[in-house]
């Protein structure tokens, strides 16, 4: 089979200045978009600094429902879009604010999705934000081939991995794929590690064990945090409420709280 090319030295760079952060994710159903949307949130909200997310999930939108803003409509300003406002810092791009109704399929082939993702990054009206965070699909396809060559230099990957041993599986081919494209990997987050028991407050470890630390160990990346799986945060999700504001005490909270602050360390280092 012939080898694609990757133009590792195209000279492209958009949004200079701004600091890029690509979340991604070997497998769909990780938690990769909650983790992308509440760094976003986190940076905007309670660090109170301007902050682009970008839904670079073409098939799969899931951005806007996770923020509450899925009925929200796109304007035109002078030939660029402008993004929709989650919050007065917070700004946001998606192909679910694109589509008829939120049960309309995307049915593209690749072609498609690199030029959508060229427009998102072109030709919206992204002012005065100085973070870029970029919600991938999972694997290494299209859309995160787009990114890192659209968006070069990327300042760094989360790669975002439940504990069983199949989603590290593919884990490992993101953090090659980072490594081939030259970004930066600010390190992998295990998500959904652990449950806290409602009742009596034990510790349950529902997923075995032991890939992500050996996989950190292996490709030499840092485990930024571990996540608890919390029945809440979902119920946020669904509802658009940002629960690490609303929940600040929570054990996601407060987990992710210091996660971000690593992934926010490494970027403005």
């Amino acid at each position: 089979m012939e080898k694609p090319n990757l133009n590792l030295n195209m000279k492209k760079e958009y949004l200079k200045g701004v600091k890029k952060i690509a979340v991604m994710s070997g497998k769909g159903g990780v938690g990769k978009s909650t983790i992308a949307a509440n760094f976003a949130i986190w940076l905007s909200e309670m660090m109170n600094e301007k902050v682009g997310l970008m839904d670079i999930d073409i098939t799969g939108p899931n951005i806007p429902k996770l923020l509450g803003i899925e009925d929200k409509k796109l304007n035109v300003e002078n030939q660029k879009i402008v993004p929709i406002a989650a919050s007065k810092n917070l700004f946001v791009m998606s192909m679910a604010f694109l589509l008829p109704t939120k049960d309309s399929p995307v049915i593209w082939r690749g072609p498609l999705k690199i030029k959508a993702v060229q427009q998102f990054i072109q030709d919206v009206k992204w002012e005065d934000i100085k973070y870029m965070i970029i919600d991938l699909p999972p694997g290494t396809g299209d859309e995160a081939l787009s990114i890192a060559q659209e968006m070069k230099p990327l300042d760094a990957a989360v790669i975002v991995s439940t504990p069983q041993e199949l989603a590290v599986l593919d884990v490992r081919k993101n953090i090659t794929f980072a490594n081939k494209l030259e970004i930066p990997i600010a390190g992998l987050v295990e998500n959904m590690s652990y449950l806290i028991c409602p009742h009596c407050g034990e510790k349950i470890e529902i997923f075995k064990k032991g890939a992500i630390s050996k996989t950190t160990k292996d490709m030499d990346i840092s485990l930024l945090g571990e996540l608890p799986l919390e029945p809440v945060v979902t119920e946020t999700s669904d509802k658009g409420i940002f629960h690490i504001i609303e929940s600040k005490d929570s054990d996601f909270s407060k987990s992710f709280f210091e996660i971000a602050k690593k992934i926010k360390e490494f970027v403005d280092s």
